[in-house]
């Protein structure tokens, strides 16, 4: 398969705006917080250190003080995909989890399901500054892993989420007007989408993927019925991702991309 064009590296960071302050989350006590884990990894002998994606308070750095204890409630608790109940506490940017507790209600991921579920995180972890809520996209992650879940198409599910994440965090160019005039795309014609500025109509001597405005309008309308509207709008998601990681690989896709899944 002959390699997509890259657009030149551009951290998504850099074009985010910025941070709200932390004063509301840092040396405060928090309970009862939604929330999913996102990574975690080994800290010191017993403890690990986890990315909590919270409903209200964006993502978040905490030490799991002791979960790697045989005996420890939060052995069983700490996994991904599992809704919880949190709280913590702790005055700098990592802070001390004081509890966890599952929820429940959600369907567990199996197979495939479960390799688009840590592609979603793998995006969120890169992609989301810490300590930035995103309400809205805290629901539409609940809503995708029970799409998924759920045995809906993870080439639908996953175009929805990764428009949604681009748009919470600020980044998703409008897809229904044509940068240079304004005008509304046209279904009939061939677009390409530049990441910082959005659509315009294809040139010869474009490398970006070009895509047909039907393409964009659905995407717009979030209808990806039509198999070339799932087809040009994968190319496409791949191609502005890509850009807005400033080049930085995401390691479950390509598993993804090998079983052709997305």
């Amino acid at each position: 398969v002959r390699p997509e064009p890259a657009a030149p590296p551009s951290p998504a960071a850099a074009k985010r705006p910025r941070a709200p302050s932390r004063e509301r989350t840092i040396g405060t006590k928090v309970a009862g917080q939604p929330a999913f884990v996102l990574h975690s990894y080994p800290y010191k002998e017993t403890s690990l250190i986890i990315d909590l994606f919270t409903r209200d308070f964006g993502r978040v750095a905490l030490i799991a003080k002791g979960a790697k204890r045989p005996h420890s409630q939060l052995r069983g608790v700490l996994q991904t995909f599992q809704p919880l109940s949190s709280g913590w506490v702790g005055k700098s940017e990592l802070r001390t989890l004081t509890d966890a507790e599952w929820v429940g209600g959600m369907l567990p991921l199996e197979k495939t399901a479960l390799l688009c579920g840590f592609y979603l995180n793998e995006l969120l972890v890169k992609l989301l500054a810490r300590d930035d809520a995103h309400p809205a996209l805290f629901d539409h992650y609940v809503a995708t892993l029970n799409e998924l879940a759920h045995g809906e198409p993870p080439t639908i599910v996953l175009r929805k989420f990764e428009r949604a994440l681009l748009r919470e965090t600020g980044v998703a160019a409008e897809l229904t007007r044509c940068t240079e005039t304004r005008s509304r795309v046209l279904p009939q014609v061939l677009y390409v989408v530049d990441p910082e500025r959005g659509p315009r109509p294809q040139r010869a001597a474009d490398a970006w993927p070009g895509v047909a405005g039907k393409t964009l309008l659905d995407m717009e309308r979030e209808d990806y019925q039509d198999a070339a509207t799932q087809s040009q709008s994968k190319q496409l998601m791949r191609f502005l991702l890509a850009y807005h990681l400033g080049g930085a690989p995401l390691n479950t896709r390509q598993i993804l991309i090998d079983l052709a899944q997305i």
